[in-house]
């Protein structure tokens, strides 16, 4: 049956392609979730009327995170291409692209983090500084408790935005199934290469969201 629809289709090749593709996006939504929650909660903390209330500091942080989350990903990947050669020795695989993804993403994921943390309600915040509890306290036992359920599904909409930046990152050599879909199915005139590649990037996409919203609706409390 495979054979019939995918006669140019390598089980063997689609499979590597695909490991590839869930370790840049597995790797880069790990480095994302803890770097755009340290990004939030900065954004967050030091803006008017928080605990660590400072305009210069957020606004630095505010401006570098607007900034990379602006620029379209094909063109981030070429802007830094030098700095990836410097921390990684290569432009090319899977790891090469590890950079760019975090890069990208982290900015876009620290906004959602942000808005997740403003819609806590101020009165629980208070109520926790009131009691003597340090900022430490406020953020472990407060702020990511209560946010936790908007941090999951905002980290579920940034995972599935990098599988489709993993396939651009896959164009220009960081292998993938965006590599094999664009090398051996676009390049070559297979189509039915392109096509089944894409089909596993659906597949890749639709677990995510499954996962992701199966998580946040045992953790949401409403």
């Amino acid at each position: 049956m495979l054979e019939t629809f995918f006669p140019n289709v390598k089980l063997d090749r689609m499979w590597e392609a695909t490991t590839e593709t869930l370790y840049m996006t597995a790797i880069s939504v790990l480095a994302t979730f803890v770097l755009g929650i340290i990004l939030g909660l900065l954004l967050f903390l030091t803006a008017k009327g928080n605990i660590w209330q400072n305009r210069p500091v957020n606004l630095v942080i505010s401006t570098f995170v607007n900034v990379f989350r602006s620029i379209p990903f094909i063109i981030l990947i070429v802007l830094l291409i030098p700095f990836t050669k410097f921390i990684m020795g290569t432009m090319i695989g899977e790891n090469a692209a590890l950079p760019a993804l975090i890069i990208g993403a982290a900015p876009f994921y620290a906004r959602m983090v942000e808005i997740g943390l403003r819609e806590i309600d101020k009165g629980v915040i208070e109520a926790a500084r009131s009691m003597g509890a340090k900022t430490s306290t406020v953020i472990w036992k407060v702020l990511l408790p209560e946010s936790m359920p908007a941090l999951v599904s905002g980290i579920t909409v940034t995972a599935i935005a990098l599988v489709g930046f993993t396939a651009m990152a896959g164009v220009i050599g960081a292998g993938g199934l965006g590599n094999l879909a664009f090398l051996e199915g676009f390049q070559r005139g297979r189509g039915d290469v392109t096509l089944f590649a894409t089909v596993v990037i659906l597949a890749i996409v639709f677990v995510i969201q499954f996962i992701g919203d199966y998580i946040t609706s045992k953790l949401d409390k409403r």
